[in-house]
């Protein structure tokens, strides 16, 4: 029981001393599981905090797994109706904007909430994501993301919409 009641109060401590985004010089490292339609991946994100409840920052998404009908060309009478995704389709990197409200909606001083917009390689999009610090120094994250403007105004092939359409990161983040 002792020992139940002094783990219980070491976590209580690290608990508090845990801090989703301070401001001004904040770095947070973000790595995870990418999840859209046709395909899952990799995502890694860095944000630097330029204020109380700025940061700025890039984003890189690389799809791993892809359903069968985008790992080869798929012909039909001799024409090629869908195509294969190759790395151009697979690979995405984005410049993002946050806007931290976390201390704005004082949920909890380890919960951070962040809407933001992104300029990417395929669109320009927006996101909105959380995170919650168990320690001071590692935490949990998720984000939602999706394409407000497409660079591509034409009828997107499957692969063409890898990294341009919703998508949903999930993963771990790091205080640097």
């Amino acid at each position: 029981m002792k020992n139940l009641l002094f783990i219980v109060l070491v976590l209580t401590v690290s608990f508090a001393n845990a801090q989703a985004f301070s401001g001004k010089g904040d770095q947070k490292l973000q790595i995870g599981a990418n999840f859209q339609n046709n395909a899952t991946g990799l995502n890694m994100s860095f944000d630097y905090g330029l204020g109380d409840n700025i940061s700025i920052g890039v984003s890189s998404t690389y799809a791993l797994g892809i359903s069968g009908d985008l790992k080869d060309d798929v012909y039909v009478g001799g024409q090629k109706v869908v195509e294969k995704a190759d790395f151009t389709d697979r690979f995405d990197l984005k410049a993002r904007f946050n806007a931290n409200i976390g201390n704005v909606l004082n949920i909890d001083e380890n919960f951070d909430l962040y809407p933001g917009l992104s300029f990417s390689l395929k669109n320009f999009g927006g996101h909105v994501g959380a995170r919650y610090f168990f320690t001071s120094g590692f935490g949990i994250f998720t984000e939602a993301l999706f394409p407000i403007a497409k660079y591509n105004t034409d009828s997107l092939t499957p692969a063409e919409k890898i990294n341009n359409q919703f998508a949903v990161n999930v993963g771990a983040v790091f205080n640097l």
